[in-house]
């Protein structure tokens, strides 16, 4: 059975919107195969936890609908799916490297490996390690006489390594630029690369799909399996995400955490179908499609290798066309559900024909419709010249009896024409006494939904 997982660490305030690209390719790729797609959290750098980071990552991706087969809130038959609670088995497994001669006991200091890569820069060398402690006689007294050490991996100088990527096809890397990578830190906890192998054998990872980032580390990863006996998995190496300029995705230029798009009105649906499209091109060229279509057409064999460029200003457009296919009814359910329904339902319902074809994300609602929830207390154009007219508007309003948009804008426009008034001018007072704003839904009937007490309340407020 095909198994695909991402491997969250909780040091950061939430999912990045790369890890959720990640985690949309491998929960599609087991979709497409009848597989499962797991969660499991890397915790083993204590030093870097965030309170509370954990459970957000987990809402975030089920907020997404990338609902996993197994994980640590839910359990399986492979956990348990914290690395911090794994410590033994990795201990296990590093004694074995030990004994084979593939790792090794390393007791150098901070200040020994600053000066080693400080002298190695200046000569400029690639910063490595020396495999100064490998030549050690008898590590296993330092050990058991409870100096600090950490256990390093052992990679022969004159081997090559290579191995199959399902996007990018065979990749070589020389034993001689391979750092002797730390397998299991001071404080007993392993590193990525220990642990990573180590957990996808024993939770039968078949595919292993993450970031083009990790490149460089997969040749570690083939010699642990290999050192063990142990199947390999295949290897996707998936582009990052970058920036409109081409510089890599960073919190400094864009929001770059999943959860702030849907707090922010983004649909998760159109979030995803914008992801859909990094790296990977529909076969029809479609722009837009759902989740459904996506994993029948999907290959990753298709996915391209340049970084794909995430623009947030495209994907507000998606958004947007996705608000305009909704029927009015599931506007008004998404818009209440995103305002924790604190808005009143009725005046929400009337408007939504008046704004569906102008909010490009949720959150633009309440920007342009505030003015039916309370009146305006601030008018971004000075009206105090204009009282006169306002009562004026107030008595031709007043008479009205079917309050309706029609009539109102009827009325409107025979009094622009007995005062001598441009329409531009007139109305746009108008619309500023009633809204606040220069720019607002149709302004009749946003009168009209306002009611004619309200409206006349309005007015009689600047005369």
């Amino acid at each position: 059975m095909v198994r695909t997982r991402i491997p969250p660490s909780p040091t950061g305030e939430d999912l990045h919107i790369g890890n959720l690209h990640t985690a949309l390719i491998n929960w599609t790729f087991a979709k497409k195969n009848s597989g499962e797609f797991i969660v499991r959290i890397e915790d083993t750098d204590q030093t870097r936890l965030v309170k509370g980071s954990e459970e957000r990552i987990l809402k975030t991706l089920k907020e997404y609908g990338l609902n996993y087969t197994e994980g640590p809130d839910i359990g399986g038959n492979a956990g348990p799916y914290r690395q911090s609670e794994r410590l033994e088995t990795y201990q296990i497994y590093a004694k074995e490297l030990i004994e084979k001669g593939v790792a090794y006991y390393c007791f150098c200091t901070k200040e020994r490996l600053d000066v080693l890569r400080k002298k190695q820069q200046k000569e400029g060398l690639v910063p490595r390690y020396d495999k100064h402690c490998l030549a050690l006689k008898d590590p296993r007294k330092k050990v058991e006489a409870g100096e600090e050490y950490v256990v390093r991996l052992n990679i022969p100088q004159d081997i090559t390594i290579s191995f199959e990527d399902m996007i990018r096809g065979e990749i070589s890397f020389l034993g001689k630029d391979i750092d002797d990578q730390v397998l299991i830190k001071t404080d007993g906890f392993p590193t990525y690369h220990m642990a990573v192998v180590v957990d996808d054998h024993f939770m039968k990872i078949t595919h292993v799909i993450r970031g083009e980032d990790w490149i460089s580390s997969t040749p570690k990863h083939v010699f642990l399996y290999d050192s063990f006996g142990w199947e390999k998995p295949a290897f996707a190496h998936t582009p990052l995400l970058r920036n409109p300029d081409r510089s890599k995705l960073s919190k400094r230029k864009n929001p770059v955490w999943a959860s702030w798009y849907l707090k922010h009105g983004y649909l998760p649906e159109a979030v995803l179908n914008y992801l859909c499209l990094m790296g990977w091109s529909h076969p029809k060229q479609k722009e837009i499609f759902d989740l459904q279509e996506f994993v029948s057409v999907f290959e990753i064999k298709k996915m391209q290798t340049v970084g794909p460029v995430f623009d947030p200003i495209k994907l507000e457009w998606m958004n947007g066309e996705y608000i305009r296919k909704m029927s009015d009814q599931e506007l008004k359910s998404r818009l209440a559900e995103f305002y924790k329904s604190k808005l009143d339902e009725n005046i929400v319902e009337k408007t939504v024909p008046l704004v569906k074809e102008r909010i490009k994300k949720l959150s633009d609602y309440l920007s342009l419709c505030e003015f039916f929830f309370s009146p305006p207390e601030e008018y971004q154009v000075d009206l105090t010249k204009h009282k006169k007219i306002f009562k004026k508007v107030h008595d031709v309003l007043a008479k009205i009896s079917q309050w309706k948009a029609e009539t109102i804008g009827e009325k409107l426009q025979e009094l622009a024409k007995e005062e001598k008034l441009h329409n531009a001018d007139f109305f746009m007072w108008i619309r500023v006494a009633v809204t606040g704003k220069k720019i607002s839904p149709p302004l009749n009937e946003s009168m009209e939904i306002l009611g004619k007490k309200e409206c006349l309340a309005r007015f009689e407020k600047l005369e």
